[in-house]
């Protein structure tokens, strides 16, 4: 009862205390489109850490404002909150034009201002097929760094829900491991295939020249990160596969359709004639690449078997 009763108090302390402004999920949904910058607190009633967040955010807002041009709200017991907050209630999350950032430090106030400080601008690169082997140069294992690199997708409810948790990933492992992102669906299509992706979201650790496969239970900050820095030495290393060639590509896409029309039972080569003599074509070029290749080897064999008869 004591116990009940020195807690309520705290909390009307904390409440007199704080003073951030709080906001419907329509208002909020508003600001998130309009707001340049966006720091909202996610709480809920009777909750003494959520409090305690609150004082700090109001001791902050007047230096959010100023330094960092950012209006501070708060958003208690929302619906919105699912899609920013793997925990739920208490988050912090900022918002950058509309890019979601998950606080994941500790409740002081130094941490929370340095942090978002650091990070007004996103820090997860959006990767697409022209530029991801350019960039990552996962193949080579360069210069760029190691990468993490999650696959997502536009209708993924659930690659929705990391968006601002893959943010404070990528916030956190700045300046050490670059973290990004591919539309496996769109944009990203072609290399989803190259690295066999089956499933989003789908999460790869780059690291000179190989791939692991992030298959724990776990989809938190510290999960992640963890991962990322160490944990990968404990997963399966897989090859980074080559750069599929123009040529792999018609091949690729031409036993595709031919499993296509297989599969859904109708002539579609009959409907549409262009697709068979794609396919016949790309087929075409791999007896007589195999053919050139073959007469190659049978010349340089001819030339050696020439040579030691000489030699004798």
């Amino acid at each position: 009862m004591f116990a009940k009763i020195l807690m309520i108090l705290l909390v009307n302390v904390f409440m007199i205390n704080a003073n951030v402004p709080s906001v419907s999920d329509e208002e909020l949904l508003q600001f998130i489109r309009e707001k340049e910058k966006l720091i909202v607190l996610f709480s809920k009633s009777d909750c003494l850490t959520c409090d305690k967040l609150e004082q700090h955010l109001d001791s902050l807002s007047e230096d959010f404002k100023k330094q960092l041009n950012a209006l501070t709200v708060k958003s208690e017991n929302s619906h919105l909150v699912r899609l920013y907050s793997p925990s739920k209630e208490p988050a912090i999350v900022f918002f950058r034009h509309g890019v979601p950032l998950l606080y994941n430090g500790e409740a002081d106030e130094n941490e929370i201002y340095s942090f978002f400080e650091k990070n007004q601008s996103p820090a997860v690169k959006e990767l697409t097929d022209k530029i991801f082997e350019h960039i990552t140069q996962a193949a080579t294992g360069a210069t760029t760094g190691d990468w993490f690199v999650m696959f997502y997708g536009a209708s993924c409810v659930e690659c929705q829900r990391l968006h601002a948790v893959w943010e404070s990933v990528g916030a956190t492992l700045r300046g050490r491991i670059n973290v990004a992102r591919v539309d496996a669906n769109l944009a990203g299509e072609n290399t989803a295939k190259r690295f066999k992706v089956s499933k989003l979201p789908t999460l790869l650790f780059f690291r000179l020249g190989k791939v692991y496969r992030y298959d724990l239970p776990k989809n938190d900050v510290k999960s992640f990160v963890s991962f990322a820095q160490d944990w990968y030495k404990n997963s399966k290393a897989e090859t980074v596969p080559l750069l599929a060639s123009p040529f792999d590509e018609v091949v690729d896409w031409s036993v595709a359709m031919l499993r296509y029309s297989i599969a859904y039972g109708y002539d579609i080569l009959t409907k549409y004639p262009w697709i068979w003599q794609i396919g016949l074509t790309g087929f075409g070029l791999v007896a007589i690449t195999a053919l050139i290749a073959l007469f190659k080897a049978g010349k340089s064999n001819a030339k050696n078997v020439k040579k030691e008869k000489k030699s004798k």
